[in-house]
């Protein structure tokens, strides 16, 4: 359910902030989420939540937030515009509109298809291997923070990150490998079409041994492996040896 917020805004800003509505199903632990037009176009809230507005720590944590995630720039991921106060609500991270249905959402009204556990496969893997090339800290990755777009159905994720590491650990990337068997678990759960591959690259993420880095998932995720790469580069040497043995065999 949306709430609608009523802007205090008069003068310049009056006009400038419009059909503030409260997004309760995306809201975060310590932030709440809208979506609004500005000058018209509409835009994203994410703003603390009422009893941490005042807190400096919190406060700080918003502003680190709006530092590390400004200049990621990714098709997967929800971009960050600006950082400014808002009429009603104070200051808020100001995003993409990327308005749509939460894979949650998606999972409870039975309208997981199979191109949507495709599009998790594919790109939520592309948005973590980008996150991670950037050593971003982030929270898990759930059903609630990947997103597709009302409109042609684009993933996006959001609430991607809120610090910056100089490297990350092991544990780093394998927790994001687990978050993304749980997640592409739960959609394969609610698709009513078997998808034995994609099922057998989820159970290996959450393995007590999953892939060691996203790019092996990926590859796994294409059904491709470092196994059959070695079988062809024998394939070819194979060949190759055959051609110059013969070359040689025939040579005056």
């Amino acid at each position: 359910m949306t709430e609608s917020v009523q802007s205090p805004a008069s003068g310049p800003q009056q006009g400038k902030w419009t059909e503030i509505t409260h997004l309760p199903e995306w809201e975060e632990e310590f932030y709440d989420v809208y979506t609004a037009k500005k000058f018209g176009k509409w835009v994203m809230l994410k703003t603390l939540k009422p009893d941490l507005k005042e807190n400096p720590e919190f406060v700080a944590m918003l502003d680190r937030e709006f530092e590390v995630r400004y200049n990621l720039a990714h098709p997967r991921i929800v971009m960050i515009n600006d950082l400014e106060e808002v009429p009603g609500l104070g200051r808020c991270i100001i995003t993409d509109d990327v308005y749509g249905d939460s894979l949650r959402k998606l999972i409870e009204k039975g309208e997981v298809t199979p191109e949507i556990v495709n599009k998790i496969a594919r790109q939520l893997s592309e948005a973590i291997d980008y996150v991670q090339t950037n050593h971003i800290v982030h929270h898990p990755i759930r059903p609630e923070t990947v997103i597709f777009t009302e409109t042609i159905g684009n993933l996006k994720v959001i609430d991607v990150g809120f610090d910056q590491k100089n490297r990350l650990e092991p544990t780093d990337v394998e927790e994001d490998i687990r978050a993304y068997g749980r997640v592409l678990s739960a959609a394969l759960d609610a698709c009513p079409e078997n998808m034995p591959h994609l099922r057998a690259v989820a159970d290996r993420c959450l393995s007590p041994f999953p892939y060691s880095n996203v790019q092996q998932l990926q590859m796994a995720v294409a059904d491709r492996s470092a196994k059959w790469l070695y079988i062809m580069i024998i394939v070819f040497l194979a060949a190759a040896v055959a051609v110059l043995s013969a070359i040689l065999a025939f040579r005056p």
